[in-house]
């Protein structure tokens, strides 16, 4: 096991008996010379890291000259001035800071090793199919990846390579299992179950095996010929000149910051050992109850097979440790109200919840008010706000709190309100991100409606006026949704799982009869919230 021995700000050093110091060079200005030799092209998208990337070390292996290549997709990262929030069409600003973040970081350790990150930008599908005719490469490299947009890129640019006889190497490097091969396993469908999937999948096949600490040096890039090539843009660069720094979330991009978190957090082996979801405070913003390295592990600035290979080695030295899926290794016919959802979206619900946080502990996501909306614009929200929005794990999350899959107690509903009077009694997560409520008395801190007018008066926040009053009755709302979840279910049972568009249609049209009829009631509690 190759483990971290030191981290610098110019540095990564790994303890390895073959360890070599990288070189570094002095200029960034690439070389103009003839490619008469093998070109290598390696594609960057997710696997942002020199550590534990077979697609780098294959492209390096055997070849004369080599390319990093990545693509800024204006699909992904260009302003979009229609959006709810600051960001692109796809993405929040902290999600596309992080990431251009983490290229800095990437373009410097390529650096180290002889070489440079290649920047463009455009269509990626265009751009790589032009820089492999450009560049006469012989081979292109890049890591597999379980993204429905990018499944579609690299089967166009693949295509594309096999036909001019261009060498395709594109190994699953991203996740612990190839998803292909666990489905296979299970007779072609997906388990649906958390125990049923680490049954099928079993110990991956390279457990025992030290990752690679990668390349102490790659050949460079070749002649460029009459491509642009940039260096990482800036976030102004793009576009983004009115974000003001409150927009931005306080964790770096990068392999380096992600090596060194990864570091703080296994030097504690006792809280490794007894690390269980979902314990720990959710609240906790400025010590978080957890690693912090999921937008790390979504971007590849860390390898996911390096990061489970160091957490078996902390539960080799300790007696007792935790197990999946609470360990650390582990982890309907909807309401379609646009106003409600915008109000969700936005935080003004009138109550607290995480939905404005960048990176969620995963039990916030219980407490706060994702059960009155369609799971998949819950999703939709969550993959343009969340630094570390994974397709599959969004998804799955999603679909599993909403218990549209894989998880069926649909009763298990948190209040927000008693769940943060629990694990924060004060209110000192409310009182750091929305500041309008920071003088609120705590008594008051997670209902503030019931707050005397003088009070609110005094704390300098009048409810209807300066925080948004409730949007809904939260007790009354929770038991509709549990009542459509068990129609819903029951028609499932009562149906062996086969249910008919025609079925759907009728409960449907039944829930929003009773909706209709449940509408006045609602309302008047509501009122009754606000004025009491």
């Amino acid at each position: 096991m190759r483990l971290p021995l030191s981290l610098s700000s110019n540095h990564l050093f790994f303890l390895s008996p073959k360890f070599k110091p990288p070189f570094s060079i002095t200029s960034s200005i690439l070389p103009k010379m003839a490619d008469s030799g093998n070109s290598s092209l390696i594609w960057f998208r997710k696997g942002l890291r020199i550590h534990d990337n077979p697609a780098l070390e294959h492209a390096a292996n055997g070849s004369d000259f080599v390319y990093p290549v990545f693509v800024i997709d204006p699909h992904y990262m260009e302003p979009d001035p229609d959006a709810f929030s600051p960001g692109s069409s796809r993405a929040g600003v902290n999600r596309i800071k992080f990431l251009l973040e983490s290229l800095v970081d990437l373009d410097c350790n390529l650096k180290k090793i002889g070489s440079r990150l290649l920047v463009f930008k455009g269509e990626p599908g265009d751009v790589l199919t032009h820089c492999l005719k450009q560049w006469n490469i012989k081979k292109l490299c890049f890591e597999y990846d379980t993204d429905p947009y990018y499944q579609d890129l690299s089967a166009r640019v693949e295509k594309y390579a096999s036909q001019e006889g261009i060498e395709v190497f594109s190994p699953v490097s991203h996740t612990l299992f190839d998803p292909r091969a666990v489905i296979a396993k299970n007779g072609g469908k997906p388990p649906l179950t958390y125990q049923s999937f680490l049954k099928v999948a079993g110990q991956p096949t390279w457990a025992s095996s030290p990752v690679s600490t990668g390349p102490s040096s790659i050949p460079p890039p070749g002649d460029i010929g009459d491509l642009q090539i940039s260096n990482v843009p800036t976030m102004e660069e793009l576009g983004y000149l009115d974000v003001g720094q409150h927009e931005f979330s306080p964790f770096k991009g990068g392999e380096f910051e992600a090596l060194k978190r990864l570091k703080q957090s296994l030097d504690d082996k006792a809280w490794v050992a007894k690390f269980e979801k979902p314990k720990g405070n959710p609240s906790s913003f400025l010590k978080p109850a957890t690693t912090v390295l999921s937008p790390y592990l979504k971007f590849g600035c860390i390898s996911s097979r390096y990061f489970y290979q160091c957490i078996q080695e902390v539960y080799k030295s300790v007696k007792q440790h935790t197990s999946p899926p609470v360990s650390l290794l582990g982890q309907i016919p909807w309401n379609e109200d646009s106003e409600l959802l915008a109000a969700w979206r936005d935080g003004r619900t009138g109550f607290i919840n995480g939905v404005g946080c960048t990176i969620l502990h995963g039990i916030v996501l219980h407490a706060s008010l994702p059960v009155f909306i369609h799971w998949e614009k819950g999703r939709d929200v969550f993959e343009r706000l969340l630094i570390d929005s994974d397709w599959s794990i969004n998804n799955g999350n999603w679909l599993w709190l909403s218990c549209s899959s894989f998880f069926y107690e649909y009763h298990r509903i948190y209040s927000p309100i008693s769940f943060g009077k629990k694990h924060d009694p004060n209110g000192d997560f409310i009182r750091h991100f929305l500041p309008v409520l920071k003088d609120m008395p705590k008594q008051y801190i997670y209902e503030p409606w019931t707050a005397p007018k003088s009070l609110q008066v005094k704390a300098k926040c009048i409810i209807g006026k300066d925080y948004p009053s409730p949007v809904v009755s939260h007790d009354s709302a929770s038991k509709e949704c549990k009542r459509k979840l068990a129609e819903a279910y029951a028609l499932n049972r009562q149906s062996n799982g086969s249910v008919s568009e025609d079925d759907l249609g009728k409960l449907r049209r039944k829930l929003e009869e009773d909706q209709q009829t449940q509408k006045p009631a609602a309302k008047k509690q509501k009122q009754k919230l606000i004025t009491d």
